[in-house]
């Protein structure tokens, strides 16, 4: 399967309130076209298996230009596609990515505290961001 190389997606929990607030601060900010598209879709699970990732549901997973990024370096690959000033938090990609997951992990066990569950409901013009499962960005 190949995916068009210019797209850029986050894959995220779609059960978690924490991550669905994160899509929507996303849309908002995004400079550049970011696709989404939930762990728990068949078209989240082909394309990271294919890339030899097996899927965690506490860790959000960015692809940018045929890379796959996780953790505190998909969240920071993320911020680095926002607006001005959110674009800013990509400077923290100099910290030791051991010490950014870290801080990562102990937010993502506590997400579902942090933000109870609700669903992303994109608006009509936001609606061919989201990826579903017979999405038309992979090819066979």
């Amino acid at each position: 399967m190949i995916l068009n190389e210019t797209k850029k997606i986050l894959f995220y929990d779609g059960d978690c309130g924490f991550c669905n607030s994160s899509v929507q601060f996303a849309l908002k900010h995004q400079k550049n076209e970011i696709y989404f598209a939930t762990l728990q879709s068949k078209f989240a699970i082909i394309l990271l298996e294919k890339n030899g990732i097996k899927i965690e549901l506490d860790t959000l997973y960015f692809y940018n230009h045929e890379k796959i990024y996780n953790k505190s370096s998909g969240a920071l690959r993320l911020a680095k596609e926002l607006k001005f000033p959110y674009n800013l938090l990509f400077a923290f990609y100099i910290v030791p990515k051991f010490l950014r997951d870290t801080v990562y992990s102990f937010i993502a066990k506590r997400r579902h505290k942090i933000k109870s569950g609700f669903c992303v409901i994109p608006k009509e013009t936001e609606k061919k961001l989201f990826l579903t499962d017979d999405s038309q960005l992979l090819k066979n």
